[in-house]
């Protein structure tokens, strides 16, 4: 009796912490496996991004890239088109487009309205400025380049009430992925949707198959490893998707080539929309920013640009886990990054340090 009673015990333990083992590598290591693992759908993207991103971060660029002082004629067709990138510091510099520029004839602001009129001078109809602030979300909310470029002629021709021909010179604000990628879940977290968004690309918008949701009517209260995990979550590699020619692989329809293609393709395609821009700032270097743009434009502001060291974001309690994780979702933006800050500092220092001379341009060439 004792003998039988000892061994059901025994049988009791080896069952029990077999399935504590199986309990464990199913869930728990396959939880932490899954943070660790780069995603699906970057999977043979990027084998070499190490070496990707020390290059981008290396190359040199020529005077005609560097140079960007700029003569914009505000009485006569020129028009500033702001492409504003979710949690860039996006809203604080169209906050300053259309309050703080010393002009001649600033801005019509009115009190508990977002937009303001940002006419000519001269007119009450022809604008000099199309943004969130100014224009409202009239391409569509977040329009991105690929919508904007499409969009901003037609829509312009419709609130002047008038066909002309225009000179549209393109701005950004782009910011650490890494950290950029953290402020949207956070926002997300806390209600933020953007679901009226569009993504309109070669006239029409993404059929539910091509884009799928990863939430029904709100994701609010989403936990970090849900956010990453939703392979369809628009947050991987916005500020790539948003700055690229999405007509040139095939829109949101991701069967139309490889992946590894697509991905190249992309980030080719948003580094030269980036470099061709009239102007873009980053969201970590905000003096700069303002130097560089009243040196391209022209224009002054009246108000200083604030540097915000600590966001709601760089104080979220992350694991070096899943930082590596964010990483892999974000290659492509960590390597664009690279890029633009690459990119803006020799422009800063030709234009603003070196004042434009070509003696500074062979400093430059030799870093």
């Amino acid at each position: 009796m004792e003998h039988s009673r000892m061994l059901k015990l025994f049988l009791f333990i080896i069952l029990f912490s077999c399935g504590a083992i199986i309990f464990y590598y199913s869930v728990c290591w396959r939880s932490l496996h899954e943070l660790a693992t780069p995603h699906p759908s970057l999977k043979g993207a990027f084998i070499d991004a190490e070496s990707r991103i020390k290059k981008a971060k290396s190359k040199t660029f020529n005077e005609n890239t560097l140079d960007r002082e700029l003569e914009f004629n505000i009485t006569g067709s020129d028009v500033l088109v702001f492409l504003h990138i979710q949690k860039t510091g996006g809203s604080v510099f169209g906050k300053h487009l259309v309050r703080d520029i010393s002009l001649d004839k600033p801005c019509k602001c009115y009190r508990g309205q977002k937009k303001c009129d940002c006419f000519r001078p001269g007119s009450n109809r022809e604008l000099w400025l199309f943004s969130r602030f100014s224009t409202g979300w009239s391409c569509g909310l977040h329009a991105d380049w690929t919508e904007l470029v499409n969009c901003v002629d037609y829509m312009m021709d419709k609130k002047e009430r008038q066909e002309k021909k225009r000179r549209y010179y393109y701005i950004t604000m782009l910011r650490e992925p890494m950290a950029r990628y953290v402020s949207e879940w956070q926002h997300v977290q806390r209600g933020a949707t953007w679901k009226d968004a569009v993504h309109m690309c070669d006239g029409r918008p993404p059929t539910s198959e091509e884009l799928p949701s990863c939430f029904k009517e709100s994701w609010k209260g989403v936990e970090l490893e849900e956010f990453m995990t939703c392979p369809y979550n628009l947050a991987n590699n916005r500020q790539t998707r948003m700055l690229a020619d999405l007509s040139s692989v095939g829109c949101y329809n991701i069967s139309k080539m490889p992946l590894e293609e697509r991905n190249e393709k992309l980030l080719s395609s948003a580094k030269t929309n980036l470099r061709r821009m009239a102007f873009f700032g980053l969201t970590e270097l905000q003096k700069k920013s303002q130097s560089l743009f009243e040196r391209t434009f022209g224009l002054e502001f009246e108000e200083d640009f604030e540097q915000f060291d600590q966001t709601k974001g760089s104080s979220a309690p992350i694991t070096d886990v899943q930082k590596q994780k964010i990483k892999q979702l974000n290659l492509l933006d960590v390597e664009l990054y690279a890029f633009a800050r690459n990119l803006f500092m020799q422009r800063y220092k030709y234009m603003v340090e070196g004042n434009g001379t070509s003696e500074f341009l062979k400093e430059i060439q030799k870093w």
